[in-house]
């Protein structure tokens, strides 16, 4: 049964496609997952993937991938894929198709040609700019060719790019995402996402061992969306959320959901941006 709580990949036992009631989408989200393997080139502590190991995603089975999303798209539209009385109305709609799933897409030697076959489906489907296409990342890989192009194909298709920054501090990203890194170089690679597709900086905040984010790492936030403004930038908002599913990785203990208030009290510092769409889902 398809939930917000419930994001298995499994569920309907394909390889690459997966749906998903998405709570930042809005609506059924259909998934296209290209790390069946569970690689990612970074380890966040509270991602919902089992097993999850360092990697990259493998060779792609094109033949596969355009089968199960044709499929999957003619049970939507066409067929009886809902439980009346479980889903309401209004989830029920495409919202978008995204490439996420069990790693980073964009590890992906073939990223381009996805997108591109995403293309050729939804215009068989009569559904380009109907549905959005969305590229959930974190950044790390678009200096490469490969992707650039992808996203290019991407701005022409409806496509946005949603873009993690988890913190935007040389300590706090080594710690939530496991990687070294600092707000400067998010800042580089941000700039040439926006550049080639509309982006958004995604944002998970939680608490850890029962304690909110600190105000050091608040801060930091805060600079380097002042940064992303004073640069000009051209994000088009911010899609902050909390832990709705509980991590599969060892710090899972010590991470659990921030209350719905300090989200309210988020929202309230973050009215000086006035140039961002703030979407925020507690």
């Amino acid at each position: 049964m398809l939930s917000t709580l419930n994001h298995d990949r499994n569920k309907l036992g394909l390889t690459y496609i997966y749906p998903v009631l998405s709570r930042r989408s809005g609506g059924l989200s259909i998934g296209i997952n290209l790390n069946p393997n569970n690689a990612c080139n970074w380890r966040c502590i509270y991602c919902q993937v089992p097993e999850l190991k360092r990697g990259s995603a493998p060779l792609i089975n094109f033949d596969l991938l355009g089968k199960e999303l044709r499929c999957f798209l003619s049970d939507v539209i066409e067929g009886d894929f809902y439980d009346a009385e479980s889903v309401p109305d209004k989830l029920r709609m495409i919202k978008d198709i995204a490439l996420s799933g069990n790693g980073e897409p964009t590890t992906s030697s073939e990223f381009d040609q996805v997108v591109q076959l995403i293309n050729m489906i939804l215009n068989e489907f009569g559904l380009i700019n109907s549905v959005n296409v969305v590229l959930i990342t974190n950044g790390s890989q678009i200096n490469r060719k490969v992707v650039q192009t992808g996203l290019k194909t991407m701005a022409k298709i409806n496509g946005e790019v949603w873009f993690k920054i988890d913190s935007a501090s040389r300590k706090g990203q080594a710690f939530i995402n496991q990687v070294q890194g600092s707000g400067l170089d998010s800042l580089k690679r941000l700039k040439l996402s926006a550049e080639l597709c509309p982006t958004y900086i995604q944002t998970c905040f939680f608490a850890w061992k029962d304690r909110p984010p600190s105000e050091h790492e608040l801060k930091s936030y805060f600079s380097l969306l002042e940064a992303i403004e004073l640069n000009a930038i051209p994000i088009k908002g911010l899609k902050i959320y909390g832990i709705a599913r509980e991590s599969q990785q060892e710090e899972a203990k010590d991470i659990s959901s921030l209350p719905s208030y300090w989200f309210n009290d988020l929202e309230e510092k973050l009215k000086r941006f006035e140039n961002f769409d703030i979407s925020i889902t507690p």
